[in-house]
């Protein structure tokens, strides 16, 4: 369960952007809609590749 603490006089929009804010960094979106499909694990194994690779290399590049 997600607790926002609001303090006195704090407007409604401020508590609700603290409120999305945590409730994004839980990761239930991204999680439910992992669980909408099944991915077989060779597949999730070669783009967990594919991102390394891609990761190393923009970094390489920001170096040069």
């Amino acid at each position: 369960m997600i607790i926002v603490n609001v303090k006195e006089n704090e407007s409604l929009d401020k508590a609700l952007k603290k409120f999305k804010k945590k409730f994004e960094k839980t990761g239930v979106v991204k999680e439910l809609r992992e669980r909408q499909s099944f991915t077989k694990p060779c597949i999730k194994r070669r783009q967990q590749v594919i991102r390394a690779a891609y990761k190393q290399f923009m970094q390489s590049e920001s170096i040069a």
